[in-house]
């Protein structure tokens, strides 16, 4: 059976010019770049070299540049090391009630266990932070402020630009988790967003897996998360991997600039989609039809679960999720549907199909005209 794949808020199918920009890293540049014999400093001259490459595409400092193992790393970093860093100055934290769990958890065990107070921001019906709240929540010992660009599960964007000017404005430091950002929305600059801290990871757009970057603008010094060398300017300690780097460099240059999600297939393949599913009852689209990632297509279904409905999916050769693939495993319905005021039944039936460049208008036709039946076949009979 052949598969169709509409997960790629999940993770994306690695390029092979991306591959292949790795592999020299792999086999001939294998120095570690902090060595002081030439090997080594070979190693770091091309670290140099993709960090200028960096800078050169987001308009900022090479210094500003922190490359990390992911997303995941690069929101820890961002959230505790800015956090315990200003602790003396006031512990009140603020982050939207949406947040992808690798800044949201972060917000929560500094609440638990190391004395931070935190206002998590309400969203409206289609998951957005009106920055009105932001302003509300802000006070004379608020740190830090983090709301994503773009959410994972359901697609809305974020007035992100609007945030951080409000924070710049207000003395506070504004991060926002740009991971599903990057290859699906336009970007003039790093300084578009006006924030302090961005997270980014590689393999949202056809980069590999265990490669990300943050960027820190100076002269911010966030404290260390990961104890050992003086790595990345003394903020990120552990040996570079030179690979990882050059396929986040490589995919940064083919697919964000302009984004691979922008294509025409993608937007075509989503409103195919969106109209087979207008069209079946007791399906309900939550992702904003103005405003959203144009690749990503969530939608609850009546007297359903999202386990039935995968499993439907699955047998048929379609991979989609049911939101968050890192939240894989959990029994507890989606906290980003359930923040914007869907009922627990609904939300259990959350399902989220996200498009891209590989997709085919016969795989899109297929999908649409499956649907139907899959979603008949889960729902009871005398429901």
């Amino acid at each position: 059976m052949s598969h169709i794949y509409l997960d790629y808020n999940a993770t994306t199918p690695l390029d092979e010019e991306v591959f292949q920009s790795m592999v020299p890293h792999m086999k001939n540049f294998y120095g570690n770049p902090s060595s002081i014999h030439q090997i080594g400093r070979e190693a770091k001259a091309h670290l140099d070299d993709f960090r200028y490459d960096v800078s050169e595409m987001w308009q900022c400092k090479p210094s500003e540049v922190v490359f990390t193992s992911g997303g995941t790393e690069s929101n820890n970093l961002a959230v505790f090391g800015t956090a315990r860093l200003r602790k003396h100055l006031g512990n009140h934290l603020i982050c939207s009630s949406i947040e992808h769990h690798a800044v949201l958890h972060c917000f929560e065990y500094l609440a638990a266990k190391e004395g931070f107070e935190v206002t998590y921001l309400p969203v409206d019906h289609e998951g957005r932070v009106d920055p009105e709240s932001v302003r509300e929540a802000i006070r004379p010992d608020t740190q830090l402020v983090s709301v994503m660009a773009a959410n994972n599960e359901i697609g809305t964007l974020q007035p992100v630009a609007e945030i951080g000017a409000l924070c710049r404005n207000q003395g506070v430091l504004f991060h926002t988790d740009a991971v599903q950002w990057f290859g699906k929305e336009p970007l003039e600059s790093i300084h578009s967003f006006h924030a302090d801290l961005v997270s980014v990871c590689a393999h949202k757009f056809h980069g590999p897996k265990g490669s990300g970057a943050l960027f820190i603008r100076s002269p911010l010094l966030p404290e260390k998360i990961l104890f050992g060398g003086a790595h990345e300017n003394e903020r990120r300690a552990g040996t570079e991997n030179l690979a990882a780097v050059a396929g986040l460099v490589t995919a940064l240059k083919k697919f964000s600039f302009p984004p691979v999600f922008h294509k025409t297939i993608v937007h075509e393949g989503f409103s195919r989609l969106h109209k087979g599913l207008g069209s079946i009852k007791g399906v309900e689209i939550l992702s904003p039809s103005i405003g959203s990632l144009n690749n990503t297509l969530a939608f609850t279904v009546e007297r359903c679960d999202s386990i039935g409905l995968l499993a439907g999916l699955d047998m048929e050769g379609i991979c989609a999720s049911s939101g968050s693939a890192c939240s894989v495993g959990s029994l507890e319905p989606s906290h980003v549907v359930l923040a914007m005021g869907v009922s627990r039944e609904k939300a259990n039936a959350l399902v989220r199909l996200s498009l891209g460049r590989e997709n085919t208008p016969q795989q899109i036709d297929r999908v649409a005209q499956m649907l139907a039946t899959i979603i008949n076949r889960c729902q009871p009979v005398n429901g």
